[in-house]
């Protein structure tokens, strides 16, 4: 039976899980790590076509799974996972990966790329769990410039990344992939604006009613405090896919990155010491609307069998077991991430103390928890790449203001209504 996967930390840790499992059946799976992530999509697609797919495929929770499902390439699992298989998830994420009645109406949308899925159809299960929004300090260097306590507000980060800059002028900046211009929108200006304003001024944001829209003035005044990180960037943070921009970090040539949870362990394989990481959550400001911003954890990744597969019993026998909460407790350690099950009062004892440490700032659905993976309060074709490329001309590239780009982020998230609405 074999298994790919487009994250190679992924791949040792499912070599083991898969080392016990053959202990326990005698079955064997193959484990196959295809990276980077464009290679993966590539491959498997080809494969789709020659006859060579795998048995399972690690996926983009509400990603491939729905790509390749909607092309028949999954099988349905609705019908194949027991009661009791379905409680080791945690019961946040427990239906992730399930098509909803929103999901289906977006595939009915013209140039939707999951057209062919249908209502109910469960194509992947959870494997990793996490959340965007993680800042990654240089310990060492932060200590040097005084702080040795993790940013709770908005103007505290700004504080430490000028004090860090002033200690460390060539390589004391912030970086984040910003060549997928969507990071900077959802990892770092989001969870900001969602403290500032509060769930719900934060959500109008993306209507079209101009007087809350990001034209209006509480969507300048989200993107005039967005804009006080520029001076703080590392020099070409806009050329650098996620990748790089994590490398630039883990080789020193950056004292802050943003990321997610499932940074960490990129970071651990390039030789980072995790020992030398502060971490925290994007902070809101001072007089934001929210205080206590929680992060709402999320499925990132699942697991889908493949609809040709001739090891089907295998496959979900082997897709309960990681799931199986010992054995997703293991997978966590290995992959230095999290695993979509209980990991009890104290993460920090299965998971390490980074890691838990970034747990602590997990929160309920409420009005005080940010979700990234919420995304219904937008139009059905909006592109995060395209809205991020606009904020992106503010801050680094420094080319509009505030209030030009929010004028230019509102009329772009206007067509999509108007695509929407007919």
């Amino acid at each position: 039976m074999t298994l790919w996967t487009f994250k190679q930390t992924h791949a040792t840790a499912l070599e083991k899980t898969a080392e016990d499992f053959k202990a326990k059946t005698g079955i064997t799976v193959k484990v196959q790590a295809i990276t980077p992530d464009d290679a993966f999509v590539t491959k498997t697609q080809a494969a789709a076509k020659t006859g060579d797919f795998p048995d399972l495929l690690e996926v983009h929770s509400r990603g491939e799974d729905f790509t390749f499902g909607a092309a028949g390439l999954l099988e349905n699992l609705a019908d194949k996972i027991t009661p009791e298989w379905d409680k080791n998830y945690l019961e946040s994420v427990r239906n992730e990966g399930t098509v909803t009645a929103a999901d289906f109406k977006s595939s009915q949308e013209t140039g939707s790329k999951i057209a062919g899925v249908e209502e109910g159809q469960r194509l992947s299960v959870p494997l990793t769990i996490g959340t965007f929004g993680i800042v990654y300090a240089n310990k060492e260097r932060l200590a040097a410039a005084g702080i040795t306590e993790a940013p709770k507000t908005w103007e505290e980060f700004i504080a430490a990344l000028d004090a860090v800059k002033k200690t460390n002028p060539d390589n004391g900046g912030v970086t984040i992939g910003l060549k997928s211009p969507s990071t900077g929108l959802e990892w770092l200006m989001q969870p900001m604006g969602f403290g500032q304003l509060g769930k719900g001024p934060f959500e109008a944001l993306f209507k079209d009613d101009k007087s809350k829209n990001w034209s209006s003035e509480n969507g300048t005044k989200v993107l005039s405090e967005y804009n006080k990180i520029n001076p703080y960037w590392m020099p070409g943070s806009q050329t650098l896919d996620i990748d790089q921009a994590d490398l630039s970090f883990a080789q020193g040539k950056s004292s802050f990155l943003v990321g997610g949870t499932f940074t960490l362990s990129f970071l651990n394989q390039n030789g980072f010491d995790t020992e030398n990481l502060m971490t925290f959550p994007v902070p809101p400001p001072a007089d934001g609307a929210v205080k206590d911003l929680a992060l709402a954890p999320f499925s990132l990744t699942g697991l889908s069998l493949s609809s040709s597969s001739k090891n089907k019993d295998a496959a979900l026998k082997f897709m309960e077991f990681v799931s199986e909460p010992d054995n997703a407790k293991k997978f966590s350690t290995n992959a230095l991430d999290l695993a979509p099950v209980d990991l009890g009062a104290d993460p920090s004892t299965e998971v390490g103390p980074v890691l838990g440490a970034m747990m602590a700032a997990f929160g309920e659905a409420g009005p005080n928890t940010y979700n990234p993976g919420d995304t219904s309060y937008r139009p059905n074709q909006y592109d995060p790449g395209d809205v991020g490329a606009l904020l992106m001309n503010m801050t680094p590239l420094a080319q509009t203001d505030p209030a030009q780009t929010g004028s230019k982020m509102a009329e772009l998230i206007d067509s999509y209504w108007v695509t929407q609405k007919g």
